[in-house]
């Protein structure tokens, strides 16, 4: 397989279509970044209705039905290492799983507590020690179940060239969205790790609650 080293040089044509504009995003920034799983390619893209700056993270070879994981920001899991969710394993899953066969992580900016923010995202783990779930929390604030948007990982995949994907998601509204967008999904490839004691009530009420695909 080939990986993001053996990309060509600049003046030779690209292994995936560069810059751009396409549906409100543009490609500002590109290098390859060395990480534990090898060499990656990282494309930044900004949002021109949010001013967010998303990254398309990118491994060879991007053909057919491409692998590709649509993650959202968790500062908390990802950063820090926190244990109420399993976002922090699933980036680094799907790090790997790109490395191995090629395909794209679509990391979105913006998505902090499924698109609440930092600042609610912890008053709402607050009001999760008082009992409350997930979804419950959420809206003792006044605030949606999931305000997240994927329109701007469907840009990107289109800036791509990549019309065709299998999908690593537990969440059928990811599916449904990029649908929407015009994305075709072929597959859904399951995304179950990081899953302990600490999340597992979580988990349980994304699946009964929100309809995630979490066996």
């Amino acid at each position: 397989m080939t990986t993001a080293t053996s990309r060509r040089a600049p003046s030779d044509a690209p292994s995936w279509p560069v810059g751009g504009r396409t549906g409100g995003i543009a490609c500002v920034a590109e290098t390859t970044v060395p990480t534990p799983h090898g060499p990656l390619v990282f494309r930044v893209y900004r949002d021109a209705d949010t001013g967010q700056d998303h990254v398309a993270i990118l491994s060879d070879p991007l053909t057919g039905a491409t692998l590709v994981r649509v993650h959202s920001e968790c500062l908390t899991g990802e950063v820090f290492g926190s244990l109420k969710c399993d976002c922090g394993p699933q980036l680094d899953a799907a790090l790997g799983a790109i490395a191995d066969e090629g395909g794209v992580v679509i990391y979105l900016r913006g998505h902090e507590g499924r698109g609440i923010g930092i600042a609610d995202k912890i008053r709402a783990y607050r009001l999760q020690e008082d009992g409350f779930d997930t979804v419950d929390a959420n809206r003792q604030l006044g605030l949606p179940d999931d305000a997240r948007d994927y329109g701007a990982a469907a840009a990107i995949l289109v800036d791509l060239g990549i019309r065709s994907v299998r999908l690593l998601t537990n969440n059928p509204d990811k599916i449904a969205q990029l649908r929407q967008h015009g994305i075709q999904v072929s597959e859904r490839v399951p995304l179950v790790v990081g899953v302990g004691p600490e999340n597992r009530g979580y988990l349980r009420s994304k699946t009964l609650r929100m309809g995630h695909l979490i066996a």
